[in-house]
């Protein structure tokens, strides 16, 4: 057995190493899911000194439904019913969801005062409370918030979103000259930020099947581009395809953000900072990618069969999640 590896061509190497990863990838709980999330709701809205309407909304059943135990409120506060009582000194401090960790569900928590400040914040399974201190500032000082929690959620998104994620990958490996993949990143962020906002502005609406099979494919098509010697027309502009394949993970990156939720009175910055998250984890994958990269060619520790079998590897995904999510829109 060891003179067969011995003897092994790049090429078997290659696809043994992507069955590998295949097998390994299809073994991990949730790693083939995309980007599916859950997602609740919890708004609160005064009607008196310290008195509060509780409303609370889950999208998946399998979620806690009771308002008792899905919310833990802070201190001073008693639920009874549908109303909450936080006493003289108002609603302060932490409102947790302690079962959210592990998942993959957010919480948008919207309270609303009844001068008409409000407070809208996102809890995650990072970060599975939100803090608040009374009446929030207005102005400049209520957008501090939702900056954090919305850029947050882009770099979150985009590193738990193993489709797109495998798909910058990909882009990576396809290009090797660096003003090239400068060009082609900055055309993939441009075209997802164009179709990103049409859809949550709602100019723009496309089923989610559909889009999703379409994204998986993509990935298929540049790990094929990747393998291929010959010249083609994604190798002299892989821009133009980064670009017209960037709309179809706009519509993507829009579906999970509708999902999470979107404060009505602060879209655009919610729109824009989730975008600049999305951007921030982009970004540092292609580091990781080129620093990888680099840091095989200084240790002299690559081998031929190495970068054909991780893009065999994630073509084989890609064409494992084309496949399911293609029967998703025949409804097979």
């Amino acid at each position: 057995m060891t003179a067969v590896a011995a003897t092994a061509t790049p090429g078997r190497r290659a696809r043994l190493l992507a069955f590998v990863l295949c097998v390994g990838w299809a073994l991990a709980p949730g790693v083939a899911r995309g980007h599916q999330l859950d997602s609740a709701s919890l708004s609160l809205k005064e009607i008196g000194s310290g008195s509060f309407i509780v409303r609370w909304q889950a999208s998946s059943p399998t979620m806690q439904n009771d308002l008792g135990t899905a919310v833990v409120f802070p201190s001073p506060c008693r639920l009874r019913g549908e109303r909450l009582g936080c006493g003289p000194s108002g609603l302060v401090g932490p409102i947790a969801f302690p079962w959210i960790e592990g998942t993959t569900t957010r919480v948008m928590v919207d309270v609303e005062w009844q001068n008409g400040t409000r407070l809208l914040r996102v809890a995650s399974p990072g970060s599975p409370r939100v803090r608040v201190y009374g009446v929030p500032a207005t102005g400049l000082g209520a957008l501090a918030p939702i900056v954090v929690d919305y850029t947050r959620l882009g770099v979150e998104h985009i590193l738990t979103g193993f489709d797109h994620l495998l798909f910058v990958v990909a882009l990576t490996l396809l290009v090797q000259r660096r003003r090239q993949l400068l060009a082609t990143i900055t055309a993939f962020t441009v075209a997802h930020s164009v179709s990103l906002a049409l859809t949550v502005l709602g100019l723009v609406h496309v089923p989610s099947p559909p889009v999703e099979a379409s994204i998986a494919l993509s990935i298929v098509l540049v790990c094929g581009e990747c393998l291929r010697p010959a010249d083609s027309f994604t190798r002299r502009a892989p821009w133009a395809v980064a670009f017209a394949f960037g709309l179809l993970h706009g519509l993507g990156f829009a579906s999970a953000l509708l999902e999470l939720g979107v404060p009505e009175q602060h879209v655009p910055t919610a729109l824009l900072c989730f975008n600049l998250g999305v951007e921030l984890g982009q970004l540092a994958i292609v580091a990781l990618v080129l620093g990888l990269r680099w840091l095989v060619r200084r240790l002299q520790v690559g081998r031929a069969w190495m970068r054909p079998g991780l893009v065999y590897a994630m073509g084989s995904l890609a064409a494992f999640w084309s496949i399911d999510r293609i029967r998703a829109v025949l409804g097979l």
